[in-house]
C-alpha cells in the first residue's frame, strides 16, 4: 500500500520556482514512462503455457467453457473477484451477499472500458466462486453490466492461484503471487490473461496479484496525483466501502 504524505507541509514558492521544480520532475516522469513501456514490452514477450484442462463456468446463459468466454475474440482478461458466500465470515472481506469491497473498488472501473477493449480484440470479465444468482443480485445492486461468471466449486480459481483450501488457510501456507506465503483468506485478488489462436488452442499468457493489479484501478491513479495521495498508511484499504455505502461522514476529517 502507498504510504502517507510527509507530515511537513510542502514549500509554497513563486511561479518561476514552481515551474523549475515541475520541469525537473517531468524528466523523471518521462523516464518512468519509457521504463514502463519497456516493461510492458517485456511482459508481452514472456513465454506462454498451453491450457489443457477443460474449464466450465456457470453463466446467466447457462454452462460455458473457457473458450466460449472469449466471445469470438482472441484475447481474454479475467479479473478474479473475491466472492465466495460459502466461506464468508468475520475474517473475510466479502459477505454472503456482497463481494470483497476491495475487488468491488476495482470492479467500479470495468463498465466503461469494456467497449474500448472489445474494439482491440479483448474480452474482459470477472470470475468468482459465488453462484450466478448471488453474482446477479450483487451486480444489480451495484449497477454493473460487465460479464461476471461463476467458477463454482470447479478448479479454475485454484489453478490460477486465487482460491485456497481450508487446510492451506489454517496452516497459513499457500502458493500466492508466485511464492509460498500466508494467503490470509480462502480467496485472494488477481487478474489472468489468456490468448486463443486460430486453431482454437488456448494459452495462459500472464497473471498478476496483490499490488500487481494496481494499474487496473483508475481511482488509485487519480489519488496518486493529488497532494494527500492514497493516504492509507498502515490502515491499508480500511477506508474503502461499496460505492452505495459512502455518506457525508466518509470525509469527516478531510479538513484536518
Amino acid at each position: 500500500m502507498a504510504t502517507k504524505i510527509a507530515a511537513t507541509k510542502p514549500k509554497v514558492v513563486s511561479h518561476d520556482k514552481w515551474l523549475t521544480a515541475r520541469r525537473a520532475f517531468l524528466k523523471k516522469e518521462k523516464e518512468f514512462t519509457r521504463l514502463r513501456d519497456r516493461l510492458s514490452e517485456a511482459r508481452r514477450a514472456l513465454p506462454w503455457e498451453k491450457v489443457t484442462k477443460q474449464y466450465v463456468f456457470d453463466t446467466a446463459g447457462g454452462k460455458r467453457t473457457l473458450a466460449d468466454l472469449f466471445e469470438g475474440r482472441s484475447q481474454l482478461v479475467v479479473y478474479h473477484a473475491m466472492f465466495n458466500p460459502k466461506a464468508a465470515g468475520p475474517k473475510t472481506s466479502w459477505t454472503k451477499d456482497a463481494a470483497c469491497m476491495g475487488c468491488s473498488f476495482w470492479a467500479d472501473n470495468f463498465n466503461g472500458v469494456i467497449s474500448h477493449l472489445n474494439a482491440r480484440d479483448v474480452t474482459m470479465l470477472a470470475v468468482s466462486r459465488a453462484s450466478v444468482a448471488k453474482i446477479a443480485a450483487f451486480q444489480k445492486r451495484m449497477g454493473w453490466t460487465f460479464q461476471w461468471v461463476s467458477s463454482g466449486d470447479g478448479p479454475f480459481n485454484f489453478d490460477y492461484g486465487v482460491s485456497f483450501t481450508e487446510a492451506e488457510v489454517k496452516k497459513k501456507k499457500a502458493f500466492y503471487n508466485f511464492s509460498v506465503q500466508n494467503p490470509l483468506m480462502s480467496e485472494r485478488e488477481g487478474v489472468s490473461v489468456f490468448y486463443r489462436d486460430g486453431a482454437g488452442s488456448i494459452f495462459h499468457t500472464y497473471s498478476a496479484y496483490a499490488r500487481g493489479i494496481d494499474l487496473l484501478n483508475t481511482a488509485y491513479n487519480y489519488l496518486d496525483i493529488v497532494p494527500r495521495g492514497r493516504d492509507e498508511g498502515k490502515d491499508g484499504q480500511s477506508w474503502v466501502k461499496l460505492h452505495d455505502e459512502y455518506d457525508a461522514a466518509a470525509c469527516a476529517d478531510c479538513d484536518k
